[in-house]
């Protein structure tokens, strides 16, 4: 019983402590979401550079507050923290080979080798719109990740440094801060422990984010490709299973203690016994 009110209390910690995240944790998915292409910056200071860090974070500790699982480390949060915490000290080049991981493009002369194929070959308009606005979600992030770099490198290391210092304690992330905030990511707040509780959250909140990407004119029924197709209506229930025809699951001959005589009746399906 104590273990059970105990990961009660540790749920009800975790949902208050999102509840203060929560607005932060909006706005840095978003931008999370404009970085990876959806979004062309006509610039990237070296401030954005530590947003982008930071956002990833604060993503990351989302995942852990409502307990998502995760087979990947799909924002390496920790691993964000030690960038900023290095970069302070003069440590460019691991966050520029971070940078260079997360937004690099994708081979795009598959895309458009695809593309062509639909254009030219398929006859397939919705699927090549769906190539095109891809390849310009994945141009819009290497664009995104060059003018990274620009920033970065037109400055010398020392204003660089200090750059990425004011940045830093903009977005509270002073040397002594970074070492809490790992150290917090290790209690069992930020714990792996599903909840239906926690997950209802997730699920509450992911769908208000959602409702941006599935309204995108390339997103909605009739624009898309032949793989993700309007679905039919109505729509047979969740799960249903259809048994036809009738099961036997007991016999007179060896479930009739008492002996009594009763006729076991077929049922009788297109003229055939059942």
């Amino acid at each position: 019983m104590k273990e059970i009110v105990t990961a009660e209390r540790l749920i009800k910690q975790k949902l208050a402590a999102f509840e203060q995240l929560q607005a932060e944790f909006e706005e840095s998915f978003h931008f999370v979401q404009d970085v990876h292409g959806q979004r062309r910056f006509p610039t990237f200071s070296v401030a954005d550079s530590v947003h982008y860090l930071h956002a990833l974070w604060v993503c990351e500790c989302k995942d852990r507050l409502l307990s998502i699982y995760k087979n990947i480390g799909r924002y390496e949060g920790r691993r964000c923290l030690e960038l900023l915490l290095g970069w302070q000290e003069g440590d460019t080049a691991n966050v520029v080979d971070f940078l260079d991981r997360k937004l690099d493009m994708l081979p795009v002369a598959d895309i458009t080798r695809q593309l062509h194929q639909a254009l030219h070959h398929d006859n397939d308009k919705n699927l090549a719109r769906r190539l095109k606005h891809g390849r310009l979600v994945m141009l819009n992030r290497g664009m995104n990740l060059m003018h990274a770099l620009d920033a970065i490198f037109a400055v010398e290391e020392d204003l660089l440094v200090k750059e990425v210092q004011i940045a830093c304690m903009q977005y509270a992330h002073h040397p002594s801060q970074i070492e809490e905030q790992i150290g917090e990511m290790d209690t069992p707040l930020y714990s792996y422990i599903p909840h239906r509780s926690l997950a209802r959250r997730n699920m509450v909140l992911m769908n208000k984010l959602g409702v941006d990407v599935i309204s995108r004119p390339t997103d909605l029924p009739g624009q898309r490709s032949r793989r993700v197709l309007e679905p039919a209506e109505p729509m047979s229930p969740f799960a249903e299973q259809v048994i036809e025809g009738y099961l036997d699951m007991t016999s007179p001959q060896f479930n009739n203690l008492k002996g009594h005589r009763f006729v076991d009746r077929h049922e009788r399906r297109n003229d055939r016994q059942v």
